[in-house]
């Protein structure tokens, strides 16, 4: 829909749209709880033991009094839980060859289509959730559909998703048979694959095919090293010039691809020309699906070295892709310092568009306005309350979303049909309002609740972070990425910036500290207070090599085993040895 179309929010909900959204949430509700009381989770884990003495008492009566009482017991002995009581259950599954009757029914009925593994940016271990195929209609359908849309005018899209996975669990019966085969997988690639019915079991056919309007074959989505997954996508795309949208699910993936085009950009200019392609790492077992599809178009080489690699000019992706329209990424909170470098590249007519609001636990919201990066329309599949941060962190402090208020921030927590009760998300969002359609919230990603730094008494939020880096712009350049460490170096210690800019560092370069000192000053008194106790000293910024940050996400990805596509850069850096990595790449430091 396109921007002028789409309906200013509401401010505050209608009695009718109250009353709507009151049932809707309600109705998933006592679904969720009616499919998933007997599984595992709920009948093992000492979390549920007031909630299962309730239903014991209520009995399996199916009547409207009985749904009432089931969302009471609900409200009132569900406690906010975590990844600590959920651990225990999803472990059971990487057991040593787990049987049916080991890990049947155990978040909710059946088996897991697969097993989502987290990209690990908010702890140092990755965490792992089970993912049930449910009826069709879901918020992932409608990403899915998005994710390779349909062309008025022939266009083609680049997907770049990847399609392997970390680990396939054999599930066998009592006598040893294979029941199932459970990838465990990200997110984007578990959901691709349960929506199109892309069972592992299938990959040996579908490795041979190429979906429609996409530019690369899907045995390109087979490939593990990040560099080579990203260079083989681009090189089918460049090859195409009927390129309209560009899908890469994170900004910074999208940067990353581009920024290897311009690396090997003779490199792929010749294979296009030639039809022979490069083999780069770790593409040996998809070269023989991949070469029958790649053909020598010597006029697109030549159309390409005419246009050059003339980067610095804005919009050089669309005298590359005339017919580009639509780069789709995530690009809020942390992941907006791509923003400026994604515009520069593509000029001010490409949409910037994300998927959506996304998380391993979970689908948590749709684009509400394509124009709009930070915007989201709460998704139905499961249910979302939300937890007033002014508010003790408790189950009492949950409000429900028919009872939120526009321009408060809360935490999002989730009951879902996987099998999740009141897990805390983590994410703090900011209700910006309602669809006056259908009453659904809207609402801004803000930051992760207590992932901090706490230096000199001052604990000091991912966004007061951000936000601080993102005002020294004028005095270092464009901001392509950054991350902050304790920098110890002297006494007191103080927040440590590792920055990387887009192209030169501007001449005033050495007034950025000081820029970021003020907009944390402004933003947290208490920082104010510390520096003048001296009790934490002024904030340091080294500037890093170029392609530092991409370097490292595909080292990250590489290591996981887990597939390309889904590694975050975190927005505070407590990994030592990632701390390591990057400080043995700092070109500089300004304002020292």
């Amino acid at each position: 829909m396109p921007s002028s179309r789409i309906p200013e929010p509401i401010s505050a909900l209608t009695p009718e749209l109250f009353d709507r959204v009151k049932g809707r949430i309600e109705g998933n509700l006592v679904n969720f709880i009616k499919t998933n009381r007997n599984t595992r989770y709920v009948c093992e884990s000492p979390v549920f033991s007031e909630f299962r003495s309730t239903l014991d008492a209520l009995g399996t009566t199916d009547d409207e009094v009985q749904d009432d009482m089931l969302l009471e017991s609900y409200r009132a002995s569900i406690p906010l839980t975590t990844y600590d009581s959920y651990e225990p259950f999803v472990s059971k599954f990487f057991e040593r060859n787990p049987g049916e009757c080991d890990v049947k029914d155990m978040f909710s009925p059946g088996l897991p289509y697969f097993i989502a593994v987290s990209s690990a940016t908010s702890s140092k271990n990755a965490k792992f959730f089970a993912k049930y195929r449910h009826a069709p209609g879901t918020s992932y359908e409608n990403v899915d559909k998005n994710a390779n849309p349909v062309s008025d005018s022939g266009g083609k899209n680049c997907i770049v998703y990847s399609l392997n996975y970390r680990q396939l669990i054999d599930v066998r019966d009592d006598e040893g048979a294979t029941v199932k085969k459970v990838p465990v997988t990200l997110m984007s690639a578990g959901s691709i694959r349960m929506q199109n019915g892309m069972d592992v079991e299938k990959d040996p056919w579908m490795i041979k095919l190429t979906a429609p309007r996409a530019t690369s074959p899907v045995a390109v989505s087979f490939i593990r090293q990040y560099r080579s997954f990203l260079l083989m996508h681009v090189l089918f795309a460049l090859a195409d010039p009927q390129l309209e949208t560009v899908n890469t699910l994170f900004g910074t993936v999208f940067i990353d691809m581009i920024r290897y085009m311009e690396d090997e950009w003779d490199m792929l200019l010749d294979s296009i020309e030639t039809g022979v392609l490069p083999n780069w790492d770790g593409v040996d077992h998809v070269l023989e699906y991949l070469e029958p599809k790649f053909h020598p178009k010597p006029e697109r080489a030549a159309e390409l070295r005419a246009i050059g690699k003339d980067t610095k000019r804005p919009g050089w992706l669309k005298r590359v892709w005339p017919m580009l329209k639509v780069v789709i990424g995530i690009a809020s909170g942390v992941f907006s310092s791509v923003i400026p470098k994604t515009r520069h590249y593509l000029g001010p007519d490409v949409v910037i568009q994300s998927l959506g609001f996304t998380a391993s636990e979970t689908y948590i919201g749709t684009v509400y306005n394509p124009a709009n990066v930070n915007l989201f329309k709460v998704a139905w599949d499961d249910v979302i309350e939300y937890l007033d941060v002014s508010k003790a962190e408790t189950a009492s402090s949950l409000v429900p979303a028919y009872e939120i208020e526009a321009g408060n921030k809360y935490e999002i927590v989730i009951t879902t049909r996987d099998g999740m009760w009141r897990y805390r998300m983590g994410d703090i969002v900011e209700v910006a309002g309602f669809d006056p359609n259908d009453g659904s919230p809207l609402i801004r990603y803000v930051e992760r609740r207590n992932v901090a730094i706490r230096l000199g008494g001052a604990m000091t939020s991912e966004k007061q972070l951000a936000d601080a880096i993102f005002a020294a712009q004028d005095a270092l350049g464009p901001i392509v990425e950054f991350t902050v460490v304790v920098d110890d170096r002297t006494m007191p210690s103080s927040f440590g910036y590792l920055v990387e800019v887009q192209g030169e560092l501007r001449a005033s370069a050495d007034q950025a500290t000081a820029q970021v000192e003020a907009d944390l000053c402004r933003s947290n008194p208490n920082i104010k207070r510390s520096l003048e106790l001296q009790t934490i000293g002024s904030p340091t910024i080294r500037i890093l090599e170029p392609g530092t940050f991409r370097d490292y996400r595909r080292l990250k990805i590489e290591a996981s085993n887990s597939g390309s596509g889904q590694m975050k850069v975190p927005a505070v850096m407590w990994d030592q040895t990632a701390q390591e990595w990057m400080l043995q790449r700092v070109e500089r430091e300004v304002g020292a």
